[in-house]
């Protein structure tokens, strides 16, 4: 079983969510944190409430990861903290939702430089410093959305898919240098993840980003190259959906995305949202 006590963990989306799940379990197992994501006074808040229920230390780091600089800002800024990094939760992420040909672009890129472009970038500036050491961890957080194509949500679940691939290639690469590489896939958690969109979940299929984040770590911990920590209808799910023709999966799931609703989705006035 691997131990986080005294590790110094960079956990990345932690404002909110599941990297706040993530940040407050990988402290009440006794892991030193540094917390990255846009939000500065989200980040000062949940670090000022960890120190006070736990015993570590809390960094806290402000970036975009949607900027391409930003991995090399928020190695900079760890560096000059004098600290080396055991474990990299890769957590951050955002998607668009709704048809891809009648949404706006923009998102669209944003989840690219957030869920890819960020993930490789603190990967390999981090990685390489543990491969060095000859000791650390990498948890890329991607989704079982990353198993199959899914209309309204394509650009996510394909941003998810090369999570995937690329973390599986990783974790051979490492294998012998005493660097570990996980893959996590959660399915619907309830993490806001629509806000600010007229579209939403089901709450009855949606896990806890608590019960999310302690699954992920102890799967890590007892040494498990993926996790699946959402319920187990969600492994089922990803393995029904190799054994079908991709077309048809693209269709099932497109055809449940229009039964909730994605298939017409709006943003919503950011004073009501």
């Amino acid at each position: 079983m691997h131990d986080y006590t005294n590790t110094t963990a960079v956990v990345t989306g932690a404002s909110k969510g599941l990297g706040e799940a993530y940040a407050r379990d990988l402290a009440s197992r006794g892991a030193h944190l540094v917390l990255v994501a846009r939000s500065a006074d989200a980040l000062h808040t949940l670090a000022g409430q960890i120190r006070k229920t736990h015993s570590v230390r809390v960094d806290v780091i402000a970036a975009d990861l949607s900027d391409r600089r930003s991995p090399q800002a928020v190695v900079n800024t760890i560096e000059e903290l004098g600290l080396n990094v055991d474990l990299l939760v890769n957590n951050a992420g955002m998607g668009s939702v709704g048809p891809f040909l009648g949404r706006p672009l923009e998102p669209n890129f944003q989840s690219v430089d957030v869920n890819v472009t960020a993930l490789i970038g603190l990967v390999h500036l981090l990685g390489a410093g543990m491969v060095e050491r000859g000791r650390g961890g990498i948890i890329n957080v991607a989704s079982t959305a990353a198993f199959q194509p899914m209309p309204y949500q394509a650009s996510y679940a394909a941003t998810k898919a090369f999570v995937l691939s690329f973390t599986e290639a990783l974790a051979e690469e490492v294998r012998s240098t005493g660097v570990r590489v996980m893959a996590a896939h959660p399915g619907a958690t309830a993490t806001g993840f629509f806000d600010r969109t007229t579209a939403s979940m089901d709450p009855k299929a949606t896990d806890t980003p608590v019960d999310v984040a302690a699954r992920t770590l102890d799967d890590f911990a007892r040494g498990r190259s993926i996790s699946f920590p959402g319920r187990a209808s969600n492994r089922a799910g990803v393995w029904a959906s190799r054994l079908f023709p991709r077309t048809t999966v693209a269709r099932v799931t497109g055809h449940l995305n229009r039964k909730a609703g994605l298939d017409d989705v709006s943003d919503l006035d950011p004073a009501t949202s």
